[in-house]
């Protein structure tokens, strides 16, 4: 018990330590991205209103019925072409990556750089 507590603590701090650095606005909201064992998904963050912009994930029906499974770095990079296209259709060019306490390794990276393919500035 005490290993996870430390493990929790440890990633609370680098949580923190991520988002202390970003605020998300209209014009540059805050792209926040979480990864399970199984999904991952992301959404954009305006928080001067304290809304969500545009969301999508690998456990939705519409990316299961397409491309599967959705734990692995093949599916994160599937799901950040579709972002990127999804960011751009509401209007969204640039935006602040907020990857959480998640190292930036693996799916991640992967996401990110198909976002960066896609032309999303950040």
């Amino acid at each position: 018990m005490k290993r996870e507590k430390k493990i929790a603590k440890q990633r609370r701090r680098r949580r923190l330590r991520v988002r202390r650095r970003m605020f998300g606005t209209s014009e540059r909201p805050r792209l926040t991205v979480y990864r399970s064992n199984k999904n991952f998904s992301c959404q954009a963050v305006n928080d001067e209103e304290g809304k969500t912009l545009f969301a999508l994930s690998t456990g939705s029906k519409a990316f299961r019925e397409m491309h599967g499974y959705g734990g692995n770095v093949g599916s994160a990079a599937k799901l950040g072409i579709l972002v990127a296209s999804g960011l751009k259709s509401v209007g969204i060019t640039s935006v602040a990556f907020d990857r959480g306490h998640f190292h930036y390794h693996g799916r991640i990276k992967a996401f990110a750089e198909k976002l960066r393919e896609g032309k999303i500035e950040f």
